[in-house]
Formats: structure tokens, sequence, C-alpha cells
């Protein structure tokens, strides 16, 4: 919770004027600064900045009279919505990185640090038994892995994917394209509920606001922003979970598909995506071994610190030894030493880490941490 409640009234005020959408209102603050700034600015100067019209000019100028943001903080508090800006530490740091996050979000939960390792599955509402199978299992393994599982709380594979998470005891976000008082579909209140309890729900649309069909496409980008890939399991040709992998590529994320049969259309979208470069998956090591380093080290669901997700597949041995690996050249002789392990297992839980690119041999006697 932003810890200004003026800074976050202004920061309110000016998220929730209707066409303030997030590349209009980034526009906005690179011109003017802040939220403050721009709720005070006289009509001839906001009319000066890109994408701003004579309509939002009037919601502007407007925005203090018309939005009541204290009657809307008492409100959220009210019912357990925590709402962070861009300014608080607990602001997701991957929502950051990408071109255009939302200045605002509304959570019902909590995302904690270690979400910092998340995967995004997504997929068709109209999934067959075999890719509502996949997403349950493939979200499974990566929550026992340690990994949160963010997906959009949509029917079919969304569900699925909340539901494996949950089922593996992992920790789950789900993005809406509602507010996060009003769950869409209606059906998945409880499951929304069981979400809240192991993870968030999610939205930079007001917390009452209703599902309307232009707000998903918006929403894909947080669900791909707030994961380090994105899953794609069942797919047609035309499938919104297609926006999500593109909008995943755009971010800088690695986009992964589930093959399906060659004759079944929600199998099209992942085949096209897997002739264009998607890495096919078959199981939770596929993509912890595909998914490159952190940006910055995150803790794990044990408190570890997580520099490479596929740390998450080492045994014990294996950690022990990366753990006596620095960022500089380590002697070989020095790993041992430290480790407290025989040479032979040294050597052999190297390869192991060699293997999952998690440390590179520099000579025949040094190691550095990758």
């Amino acid at each position: 919770m932003a810890s200004d409640n003026s800074g976050l009234a202004a920061s309110l005020r000016f998220w929730l004027i209707s066409g303030v959408g997030p590349r209009t209102g980034r526009a906005l603050l690179d011109c003017f600064g802040s939220p403050e700034a721009v709720l005070a600015a006289a009509p001839s100067e906001l009319r000066r900045v890109p994408g701003v019209g004579p309509k939002l000019v009037e919601k502007i100028v407007a925005a203090g009279d018309a939005i009541d943001a204290d009657a809307e903080i008492a409100l959220y508090h009210e019912h357990n919505v925590t709402i962070l800006t861009e300014s608080d530490d607990d602001y997701p740091s991957l929502l950051r990185e990408i071109h255009d996050p939302p200045g605002v979000l509304f959570v019902r939960g909590r995302i904690l640090p270690r979400d910092g390792l998340a995967v995004a599955i997504v997929g068709t509402r109209h999934a067959t038994p075999y890719g509502l199978r996949q997403a349950e299992h493939l979200a499974g393994g990566l929550a026992r892995a340690g990994l949160t599982i963010v997906s959009g709380l949509a029917r079919g594979i969304d569900a699925a994917a909340h539901r494996g998470a949950l089922a593996a005891g992992g920790r789950t976000i789900a993005v809406l394209g509602s507010g996060v008082l009003n769950v869409y579909p209606p059906e998945h209140e409880g499951l929304a509920n069981d979400v809240i309890a192991s993870g968030a729900l999610v939205s930079e649309s007001p917390p009452r606001a209703a599902a309307l069909g232009g707000a998903f496409p918006q929403r894909n980008r947080l669900i791909s922003g707030l994961a380090l890939g994105a899953i794609i399991v069942e797919a047609a040709e035309r499938s919104g979970a297609l926006i999500t992998a593109r909008l995943a590529m755009e971010q800088g994320r690695e986009v992964f598909a589930v093959p399906g049969r060659v004759d079944s259309r929600t199998a099209r979208g992942c085949h096209r995506l897997i002739r264009d470069g998607a890495t096919l998956v078959e199981t939770a090591d596929d993509v912890l071994e595909q998914l490159g380093p952190l940006v910055e080290s995150t803790p794990g669901d044990d408190g570890r610190i997580v520099r490479h997700p596929a740390e998450l597949l080492l045994n014990e041995l294996e950690q022990q030894v990366l753990d006596a690996i620095d960022t500089d050249a380590t002697p070989i002789d020095q790993i041992v030493t430290q480790s407290g392990l025989p040479v032979p297992q040294v050597l052999s839980a190297l390869s192991v880490l060699e293997m999952r690119r998690l440390v590179r041999r520099l000579s025949g006697s040094t190691v550095v941490r990758a």
C-alpha cells in the first residue's frame, strides 16, 4: 500500500479516469512527472500530449470532483483490496520491465517476492479433456518445483492451470479482465477464493468494474508480464491465448507450446507457435531448463535465493556444489573443500550444473557461476 495517502488518492483519481489507458497515462506522466501534476495541468498543456483529445482533457480537469478517491480507498480497505502503485516496494518487479506497466494494481490476496519465479499457463476456453489434463499436470509440476502459476481465471485451460497449482500446494495468481470484487466468470467465485488463499487476484480495472470484451486483450499483457515465460496449452488459430504469446515475445519472455493432435482445431495455434520457434513442452523440466537467468535474484519457497529457474531442478548434492561456486573464477579444489564432498561427487555434480547452464568451465581446474 502506498504510504502517502494524498499521493495514493491522486494516483487513483488519475488512473480511474475513463480513457486514460496505460499508454496515454504513460505519455502524460512522462510529460508532467506525476499524477498530481497531470491533474493540476491547464487544458492547453494537456492538449499538447500525444493521444490526449478534447474529451479526455475534460475528464482530467473534472477528475477532482468526479472521482471521490478517499471513498474508493475506504471501500477497498473494507473489502481487503490492496492498492499498489509503481512507487510501492510490493509492486511486481517483472511488471516494471514491460513498456506499458499499469499505474495502479488492485490486489486481493498477497503478491510475494517469490512470485518473481512465475510462469503463465493459458489456453482456450473450449478445452478438450487432453488439454485440461496437460494444463493441470504442468501447473502441478511447476508449482511443486517452486514456481508461481499465473493465468486468467477463464473457463477451460486457465481454470485447470489454477487448480493444478492449488492441488500441488503451490501459489497461483489470477489476472482478471474485470475488477477483483466482480469475479468473472461468476461460476469461478469459489476458485477465486481458493486463489486468494494461496496467491492473489489482480486487476488494473477498478475493483467493481464489469468484465468488458475489450479489457481481456489488454489484461493479457499483465499475464505475460508477471511471468518469466508463457505456456500455451490448446489454442485455435484465432485464440486469445495467441495474443498472450505475442505479448510475451514482445516483452522478451520465453514462449512455450504443448503439442496436440494434428486433426484437432484447438491444437493449430500451438503447432503454429512451435513452427515459429516456441519451445515444445512435454514436462515441467522442459520449461525450467529453457528459462534464462533471472534479472534479479528471487527467494524460492524455502527462502533460498534463486538466480536461475533451473536451480529448482537440482538435488541436495548438486545444490551444495553450486553454493560453493562464486561469480568469480572458482578453483575446483576450493569447491571440494567448501562443499566437504568427495572429488568424484563434485565432478559429477559439476557436469550436471554445466549441462543445465548454471556454471561455466573456464579451464580444466576452474569454473564460474553462469
